[in-house]
Parts: C-alpha cells; structure tokens; sequence
C-alpha cells in the first residue's frame, strides 16, 4: 500500500504536508506510514475517500483494478453537506473522549524504574532506559 500511496501522490502532485492537511491527519503520522513505520487506520482511508472522490480505495487498499473511478485525477472534495443524506430524527452522537489511564503508584522504595515512554501528540514517542 505504501507505493501505491506514494504514486497516488505523484499523480495528484501534492506534497506529504499538503495531503495530510487536506485529509486531516497529523503531518508525522503520513511520514510514519511512508516510512513502513505505521500502516493507515480507518481515519486515514476515510479521509482520503471523502477528499479525493475519484480514487479508487480497492486499488488503494488491494492494488486491484486502477488507481481512479475515471481516467482523471481527483477532483476538489463535495462540500460536506453533500456526502451524506441530512435525517433530522437521528441525533448525532457525542464525540467520544479518551479517558486517561490511572497512574499506577508503587510504595516499596526497593522498586526501580526500568523505562519510561514519553508519547507525543504526534503519534511519536520516545523510550528512555533506567
């Protein structure tokens, strides 16, 4: 998937930065899934398929068929309003938070720290040995 990324991008003549401010994701997080690092969520796939309508996401996820719907490049994105049907009666759920985790503490002064990961809002962390 990740040549097939990286040729899609060719065709649209974006950059790294320009598509990952188009679909919504984190700059890193397109660098990370160029680099093998990280494979594309469901966020990612999502993204890609509202703002570039004409691609086809089989080819993109499986590499069959070709690249776009039709023999040209994709087009701008439909306003949001247009991609899906309006029903008044459905409430819209409320954006879920993640909740923290609690902080496990240890009262023995025998413990010692063995690492730490620090995590950045990136989607990068760092791992610091003890």
């Amino acid at each position: 998937m990740t040549d097939r990324l990286i040729h899609f991008l060719k065709a649209e003549n974006i950059t790294q930065s320009e598509f990952a401010d188009r679909i919504g994701v984190a700059r890193a997080s397109i660098s990370h899934i160029l680099s093998g690092r990280n494979k594309p969520g469901f966020d990612f796939i999502e993204g890609m398929a509202r703002n570039f309508p004409a691609l086809n996401i089989d080819w993109l996820i499986t590499g069959k068929g070709r690249m776009y719907k039709t023999s040209e490049p994709s087009s701008p994105a439909p306003e949001p309003d247009n991609l899906f049907p309006v029903h008044d009666d459905i409430i819209p759920e409320a954006p879920r938070t993640r909740e923290p985790e609690p902080v496990k503490t240890v009262s023995s002064t025998s413990s010692r720290v063995s690492r730490i990961i620090v995590f950045y809002e990136d989607g990068t962390y760092q791992e610091l040995h003890g």
